[in-house]
């Protein structure tokens, strides 16, 4: 067993980063633990354009998380890389078991984000950030002009094809039925807008290109035909975004926290129902997830966990 932390920061996200900051400025003996790279979501961004403060010049997404663990580290907060298998969250003190050592603290902040739920087609992996997208408002502008095509038939999947048509050329929304599940009021508006076109009873099942993508293979779920889509020569990529849901990084506490849909509940001030334990960012219940929602929510953590310590 090792020190005693006064805050353990779980994950490397913008959330948990600023979290950190915030600790280590306030002199809390701070452990932030990252299982992997720095950054979460953000680190899979070719190029930020919506964060206040990035360089104007040009800012990737793993650009600004390396700035912003070195600003976090600035201010003597230790770095782990381990892997949590099991968190003790009750109790005064707080245990938290990875692959290598056990971890102890007083306060616990839950930084470990979601996961946009994959598309499910083939090769999704090695065309995310270039051509491949989960958000919208990340993204959208990166496609101003091209083809661009959206997986899913809910709220958000229809929500984020009318933001996009303010970028794209033309829109496709790609869905697996033959009639969406969104809400009446986004399905008409969907239906009115002109640049917005649909493939129905159809999935996406194969992304292609040299470097971007700039084919895609759908499917036809009733017939089984495959249709090829191309990008005009002139283009040379198209644009592919998911929203088939997200998956909250929540299964090791689903056991001791209030979850909603899977995310963990927490009240304005970050505080979940466990005294000394706080989640910030994607993780938790809210209504907009970008980078700059998700470095308040770290900010707002730390200052009340060190209000908790006060108190204690």
């Amino acid at each position: 067993m090792g020190k005693e932390y006064d805050v353990i920061i779980l994950g490397g996200g913008p959330a948990g980063l600023t979290a950190g900051l915030y600790a280590g400025r306030s002199r809390l003996r701070t452990l932030l633990i990252e299982k992997s790279q720095d950054g979460g979501q953000i680190a899979l961004s070719a190029s930020v354009e919506n964060y206040p403060g990035q360089m104007l010049e040009g800012e990737t997404g793993v650009s600004l998380a390396a700035r912003m663990a070195a600003q976090c580290e600035r201010f003597g907060v230790e770095r782990k890389a381990d892997d949590i298998q099991t968190a003790e969250l009750s109790g005064e003190i707080k245990r938290l078991t990875g692959g290598t050592e056990t971890y102890e603290a007083r306060t616990v902040i839950l930084a470990t984000g979601a996961s946009p739920r994959p598309i499910g087609c083939e090769n999704e992996a090695d065309f995310i950030g270039r051509g491949i997208s989960y958000c919208a408002t990340c993204d959208g502008a990166f496609f101003r002009g091209l083809d661009v095509y959206v997986a899913g038939g809910g709220d958000s999947a229809v929500e984020e094809a009318l933001f996009l048509t303010r970028f794209a050329r033309k829109v496709t929304i790609i869905h697996r039925r033959d009639q969406l599940r969104a809400a009446k009021s986004i399905q008409e508006k969907a239906f009115a807008n002109p640049n917005i076109r649909f493939l129905w009873d159809s999935v996406a099942v194969k992304a292609e290109g040299s470097d971007v993508l700039d084919t895609l293979t759908v499917r036809n779920v009733k017939t089984g035909e495959l249709t090829v889509i191309k990008a005009p020569p002139e283009d040379g990529m198209l644009g592919l975004f998911g929203f088939v849901g997200y998956l909250p990084n929540t299964e090791l506490f689903a056991d001791q926290l209030s979850l909603e849909n899977g995310y963990i509940s927490t009240d304005g001030e970050m505080r979940t129902a466990i005294p000394g334990v706080f989640a910030a960012g994607d993780v938790r219940v809210k209504s907009l997830r970008q980078v700059v929602t998700a470095a308040a929510d770290g900010a707002v953590a730390a200052v009340q966990a060190e209000r908790y310590l006060a108190g204690l």
